[in-house]
């Protein structure tokens, strides 16, 4: 979320006011909707940049174009766009918005043409546009819980009271509560210092407050750091102010102790076993028994 907060910010910069010359699709899977056709963004002025979650979106009078940049996806800006459109196939490249130059009324006059690709990485593909005249037709943006940022610890409470899953898995369970990844929520239980496999039900009042105070920090210092960056920067600024995310096997910032990792599905998460776990390893499987 903090990044994607950082390109809306970025995107507000950068992008408003500009009007759209054309849309490129160089991954049609990518493309979720189809009314209105992204035709219709031909023309349309960017009135603003916003986010929903991790969902990312430009806004248009009356329309939206939001992005889920998924694991693999990014936002990368160009100042000069090749005008010939993209052939399908196996690059990277999912989606190309050209815009009018800054200083340029006329469509496409006046300069290069500048704007932006939406790339993904790797083989397991979750990078999705849509072009949608309500933020909330998107299914993910609908079925949003509240913001991580803008929750209070009693409406953190009431969230946690009726979760049976551990406390990881309930963190970045977007219907919950809407922003924390993968990578933020293992920073946010080495803050609250709390193991990722305690059953959220079962949290306390004070440890309650522990955790939301924990999740405030961590984001809030992330969005800081993140916002003002320019878009090629911010992954690289992430991965400098993570204390144990993606860490495994150096030592832990705060006792020295080993950063250890557990893997799960196509997923992985690290932890520090004195700051969190009162000194054991946890069992690389979903079933462990160390659930406090």
């Amino acid at each position: 979320m903090p990044e994607v907060e950082a390109l809306a910010s970025f995107l507000r910069e950068r992008a408003v006011g500009r009007a759209v010359i054309r849309a490129d699709v160089a991954a049609f899977s990518a493309v979720k909707t189809f009314d209105p056709p992204l035709t219709a963004l031909s023309g349309a002025v960017v009135s603003g940049a916003s986010r929903y979650g991790k969902f990312l979106s430009l806004d248009f009078d009356g329309m939206h174009l939001i992005t889920h940049l998924a694991r693999g996806g990014w936002l990368q800006w160009r100042d000069s766009l090749p005008p010939a459109p993209p052939k399908p196939g196996k690059s990277p490249l999912a989606f190309r918005l050209h815009l009018t130059p800054a200083y340029s009324d006329e469509l496409g006059d006046g300069g290069p043409v500048s704007g932006f690709d939406l790339t993904e990485m790797g083989t397991k593909k979750g990078l999705a546009v849509y072009l949608v005249r309500d933020p909330q037709d998107v299914p993910g943006i609908a079925r949003l819980g509240p913001d991580a940022l803008a929750v209070t610890p009693d409406e953190l409470a009431a969230l946690l009271r009726d979760q049976r899953s551990q406390l990881k898995g309930t963190l970045t369970d977007q219907t919950v509560l809407a922003g924390i990844g993968n990578a933020y929520s293992d920073e946010i239980l080495h803050v609250a210092r709390m193991s990722p496999f305690k059953n959220a039900s079962k949290l306390t009042a004070e440890e309650i407050g522990v955790l939301h105070a924990s999740i405030q920090a961590v984001l809030s210092d992330a969005v800081d750091r993140s916002v003002g960056q320019r878009a090629a920067t911010l992954k690289g600024e992430k991965r400098s102010g993570l204390r144990v995310h993606a860490r495994a096997g150096l030592p832990c910032p705060v006792c020295g102790d080993t950063v250890r990792t557990i893997s799960l599905a196509d997923k992985h998460y690290e932890y520090c076993p004195t700051c969190q776990t009162d000194g054991r390893e946890l069992a690389d499987r979903r079933m462990s028994k160390l659930l406090k």
